[in-house]
């Protein structure tokens, strides 16, 4: 389904663009690569490498499956790899999300690391695109789910550590419920124009929550840096919100 079937310049496998299929197969054994070193090492269960291996295999079916409906018979080009490793290194946090249990001290700085790595190569997939003229709407896209999962991910290992209350999960779920707010007002789902404001509020709040992760970091601390990052990411929705209503009836869905 959604031409899987199709033929390919660099030949297929079982039906899907080799060149694709083999970018996406060697991330996954990458992330499995990841999971296992970092449950060797004790930071992560059991069950938070079962949940961890899980979601490493149900993403790069989606992503599979995403690309090939575009198209991308090509492989997903510089930028998309270096998200791709992204999401890669974000494997250990999202398992642990479903296990409160093992977000000890080691897996807090294990998280840390890797979460950092991924905020400095959050950078280096914009201007790699740039570079090599890699932009695309997939790649957008792809950047910032990829961005949305981390922050939510990231909000509720901070409310599991309890360096901060549950407060803190609005930040992570800010951007679904704004996603949700489309369905009751068409005119939130209008294409936003760039704004640097919106990406700087996006990379506050990744700073902030690694930050809020450090077991160094005092409570008090963790939850006025994570208020102050809230504040700003409220701010922001709003100003996009606004942008939005004041551009377009709310109760109209005709196209832009």
């Amino acid at each position: 389904m959604y031409g899987f079937h199709a033929a390919s310049p660099g030949g297929s496998v079982a039906g899907l663009p080799r060149l694709l299929a083999l970018e996406v197969g060697v991330a996954l054994a990458l992330g499995l690569g990841v999971l296992v070193t970092v449950y060797a090492a004790g930071a992560i269960t059991p069950q938070a490498l079962l949940a961890a291996g899980g979601i490493a295999v149900g993403g790069a079916a989606l992503l599979l499956e995403r690309a090939v409906r575009r198209g991308m018979a090509t492989g997903l080009g510089p930028a998309n790899r270096v998200t791709l490793v992204r999401a890669v290194l974000c494997l250990p946090a999202l398992g642990l999300v479903f296990h409160p249990q093992g977000v000890d001290e080691v897996a807090r700085w294990w998280v840390v690391g890797l979460a950092a790595v991924v905020l400095v190569l959050d950078g280096v997939d914009g201007w790699v695109a740039r570079r090599t003229g890699s932009s695309s709407a997939f790649g957008a896209r792809f950047d910032m789910e990829l961005d949305a999962v981390l922050l939510l991910a990231l909000s509720v290992l901070v409310w599991y550590s309890g360096q901060v209350g549950a407060w803190v999960l609005l930040i992570g779920l800010m951007r679904y419920g704004f996603v949700a707010a489309g369905w009751l007002v068409p005119a939130l789902n209008r294409p936003l124009p760039e704004a640097f404001r919106r990406k700087a509020a996006c990379v506050v709040q990744g700073v902030v929550l690694v930050g809020c992760l450090v077991p160094l970091v005092p409570g008090t601390v963790a939850t006025t840096a994570a208020a102050m990052a809230l504040a700003l990411l409220l701010w922001s929705f709003a100003a996009d919100v606004c942008w939005l209503l004041s551009r377009r009836p709310c109760w109209r869905r005709d196209t832009p």
